[in-house]
C-alpha cells in the first residue's frame, strides 16, 4: 500500500472540522474527512476503506475502557456522591474563599472520573448559590469550574486519559500521577484568573435557577462513603507505579488494567452506600454517558489511521529541523491543533497520539513524556463553539453565547499554563 500524499490528509482533516462547524455529526464528519483525504492522498476506494478501518480497530482498547469507566461514572453521578463531594469542598472552604471552592470541587469531581462537562454541570447550581451570597460575577465561576475541571482532567480516568495511554502504549495510572503537578499549577492560575475577573461585570443577584433545582430529589450519601468509590479506584490504580517508584517488585508486578479497576472500584463504592439494589440503573446510565465518547472516538480513529498512513509528520519534523525549533514542542503542539481541531480532549489526544506518536518518540521523547505533553496540550483549546462542552457550560450558569465567547481566552490561559509547565518539565527537565 503506497503512503498517502500529506495534502490528502491536510484536506480531509480541514473537512472534517469543516463538517463540525456545519453541525454534521462529528462521527460522520470524521469518517468522510478521513475517506475524502484518503482519495486525495493517492490511495484506492479500497485501500483507504482498509485504512480507515485499521485506524478504528486502533482505538478499540481505549473504547473498551472508556465503556468499562461508565460504570464510576454513572455509580458517582446517579448516586449522588458525586454532589455530595462538591458541596462538602464549596461548605468547608466557605464564601471567604468561594471562587478557590468552586474550582476544587471541580477538579475533584472530574478527577475521579466524571466528564469535565458533566462535572460543570453538576457544581454550577451550588456554584450559582454561593455566586449570589458571595457577590460573585457569573464569568468568575463559570471560569472557575471551567479551570477545575481542566486540571482535573488531566489526572483523571477519564476517556481523553484513557486515549492518551492506551496510543502512547502507558499504564493509565503512569499518565495520571505525572500529569499532577501541571493540574496544580492550573488550579493556581484558575483561582487567580477567576479573581480577576470577579472585579468585571456584576454580581450575580438571581441565579437563574429555581432553588428547587439547586437540590436533587436523590437521598445522598455521606462524605465519606461518597469518596469510598474514588479512593479505591486510586489506590488500585497506584499499586503498580509506587511499585515502581519504591522499586518493591512484587507491588510492581500486580498489573490490574483500568478496565478492571474502574467498575470495581464503582462497585465497592456502591456496595458501601448501601445501594447495590441501584446497580442496573446506575450502570445503565454510566454506559449511557459513556456511549456517545466511544464512538467518537471510533471517528477519531478514522482520521488519525488516514494522517497515521501519511507522510504529513515526515514533513512536519522536517520542517521543525529546518526552523531549529525543538523538536520537543511537536508533543504540545500535536495535541493543542488536534484538540482545537475536535473541540474535544478525548479526539484530539488519540488523534495527536495516532497520528504524530512516532514522529514525536522519534525525536527522542519518551512515551510517557510525549503523553503527558500531548495530553496536557489538548486542554489548551479544547473549547471551542463547535463542541458541546461550550455550550453545555454556557447553559450551566444561564449564560449568553456572546458572553461565553470572551471567556475563551481566559480559558487558554488557564490550559496554556498546564502546557507549558509539562513542556518544561517533561520536555526540558527530563
Amino acid at each position: 500500500m503506497s503512503v498517502i500524499h500529506w495534502s490528502g490528509a491536510i484536506v480531509g482533516l480541514i473537512l472534517a472540522i469543516v463538517l463540525i462547524f456545519r453541525k454534521v455529526n462529528p462521527v460522520y464528519a470524521l469518517f468522510g474527512g478521513a475517506i475524502v483525504g484518503g482519495l486525495i492522498g493517492g490511495a484506492s476506494l479500497a485501500e483507504t476503506t482498509q485504512i480507515v478501518i485499521d485506524g478504528t480497530n486502533s482505538v478499540m482498547g481505549a473504547v473498551v475502557r472508556v465503556l468499562a469507566a461508565g460504570v464510576l461514572a454513572g455509580i458517582l453521578i446517579e448516586s449522588g456522591a458525586a454532589e455530595k463531594i462538591a458541596e462538602t469542598i464549596v461548605e468547608k472552604l466557605g464564601e471567604q474563599k468561594a471562587l478557590l471552592a468552586i474550582a476544587l470541587a471541580s477538579m475533584v469531581i472530574t478527577a475521579v472520573g466524571v466528564f469535565i462537562a458533566v462535572s460543570v454541570i453538576i457544581v454550577a447550581p451550588i456554584a450559582l448559590s454561593v455566586a449570589r451570597k458571595a457577590g460573585l460575577t457569573r464569568s468568575s465561576i463559570l471560569l472557575a469550574m471551567i479551570g477545575g475541571g481542566k486540571a482535573g482532567n488531566i489526572i483523571s480516568p477519564n476517556p481523553n486519559t484513557i486515549a492518551v495511554a492506551k496510543g502512547f502504549n502507558l499504564d493509565l495510572a503512569d499518565v495520571m500521577i505525572n500529569g499532577f503537578i501541571p493540574a496544580v499549577v492550573g488550579l493556581v492560575v484558575t483561582y487567580f484568573v477567576a479573581t480577576w475577573l470577579n472585579k468585571k461585570g456584576e454580581a450575580i443577584k438571581e441565579t437563574g435557577i429555581s432553588e428547587a433545582a439547586t437540590t436533587t430529589s436523590k437521598e445522598k450519601p455521606s462524605f465519606g462513603r461518597a469518596m469510598v468509590a474514588p479512593i479505591v479506584a486510586i489506590v488500585l490504580l497506584s499499586i503498580s507505579p509506587i511499585g515502581n517508584i519504591l522499586n518493591v517488585n512484587f507491588l510492581a508486578a500486580i498489573k490490574i488494567d483500568s478496565m478492571i479497576i474502574l467498575p470495581v472500584a464503582g462497585i465497592i463504592g456502591l456496595i458501601a452506600m448501601g445501594k447495590f439494589n441501584k446497580v442496573i440503573p446506575y450502570t445503565t446510565s454510566g454506559l449511557n454517558r459513556m456511549t456517545g465518547t466511544a464512538i467518537l472516538l471510533i471517528g477519531a480513529g478514522a482520521i488519525a489511521g488516514i494522517i497515521s498512513k501519511s507522510n504529513l509528520s515526515e514533513v512536519v519534523v522536517y520542517c521543525i529541523k529546518t526552523t531549529g525549533v525543538s523538536g520537543v514542542f511537536l508533543a504540545p503542539i500535536s495535541g493543542i491543533l488536534m484538540a482545537a481541531a475536535t473541540a474535544s480532549t478525548s479526539t484530539g489526544s488519540i488523534v495527536a497520539a495516532g497520528s504524530f506518536g512516532d514522529a514525536i518518540l522519534s525525536m527522542g521523547v519518551s512515551p510517557l513524556n510525549a503523553a503527558i505533553m500531548v495530553h496536557t496540550g489538548a486542554v489548551v483549546i479544547d473549547h471551542l463553539p463547535h463542541g458541546n462542552f461550550f455550550h453545555a457550560t454556557a447553559d450551566s450558569v444561564k449564560m449568553k453565547i456572546n458572553e461565553r465567547m470572551k471567556l475563551i481566552p481566559y480559558e487558554s490561559i488557564v490550559g496554556g499554563s498546564m502546557a507549558i509547565v509539562a513542556t518544561i518539565i517533561y520536555g526540558f527537565l527530563r
